[in-house]
């Protein structure tokens, strides 16, 4: 019998957002895996602390940050085949994944090169701007509203285009794009009703206007959220 592997969010940052199923499988599976900086600690790992039991196989999955596709893949490849080896074993996996597994996340590719062969299970995660939405009472949607998430890493002109197509929207990613970002909601009359989250649910948390956030860059746990009509149910 082989070990089936589970890919588990554990959320933004706070340890008490973690759903009761998730906390069980940490319990239950013998080898507690992570994503992992080439040198340092897991932030999955470090979120989950508090539900990890002692004792357990820990087995960190070491991802390069590289925006190049090729570097990552290689390293995609490296911790499928870490896994493979406890799954092959017999031995139950939870995956730790920042956030949700399928939101953005690594797991993603971890489970296309290992879900022919092991069963996969996915248990799904809160998202960081679910939880930046509960910090401000920033209400997501209502009614017909549609809803975009948004890289700012793309360019103006499509940024233009999916503010002007959606009520609400998501902008993750601003990093270095922040003042651009800045501008471009100026630019379309959404500034006074946008509001910025830095790290939801850890310690540091800031939940500013646009105007009280001044600087030119954003770290990367960090978002703004906007609404057409300043607040969804209005």
């Amino acid at each position: 019998m082989t070990g089936t592997l589970y890919g588990i969010g554990v959320g933004p940052g706070d340890p008490e957002l973690l759903t009761l199923k998730a906390v069980r499988l940490i319990a239950a599976c013998p080898v507690i895996a992570y994503p992992a900086p080439e040198s340092g600690a897991s932030l999955a790992r470090t979120i989950a602390a508090p539900h990890v039991p002692a004792g357990r196989i820990e087995c960190p999955v070491r991802l390069p940050i590289e925006i190049e596709r090729h570097p990552a893949q290689a390293a995609y490849d490296a911790g499928a085949a870490l896994l493979e080896g406890h799954l092959a074993a017999g031995r139950d996996v939870a995956l730790l994944c920042l956030g949700d597994p399928l939101f953005y996340g690594s797991y993603m590719y971890l489970h296309a090169r290992l879900a022919g062969r092991f069963e996969c299970r996915i248990v799904p995660g809160i998202t960081s701007f679910a939880a930046s939405a509960a910090l401000t009472g920033h209400a997501l949607a209502a009614r017909s509203d549609s809803v975009a998430v948004v890289p700012v890493t793309l360019s103006d002109d499509e940024i233009g285009r999916r503010m002007a197509a959606h009520d609400s929207l998501v902008f993750l990613k601003p990093g270095r794009h922040f003042a651009r970002l800045k501008a471009l909601l100026t630019q379309h009359g959404l500034a006074c009703s946008a509001v910025y989250v830095e790290r939801a649910g850890m310690p540091g948390e800031r939940c500013l206007t646009l105007a009280e956030a001044g600087q030119d860059e954003a770290p990367y746990f960090s978002l703004v959220l906007v609404h057409r009509r300043g607040k969804a149910w209005q």
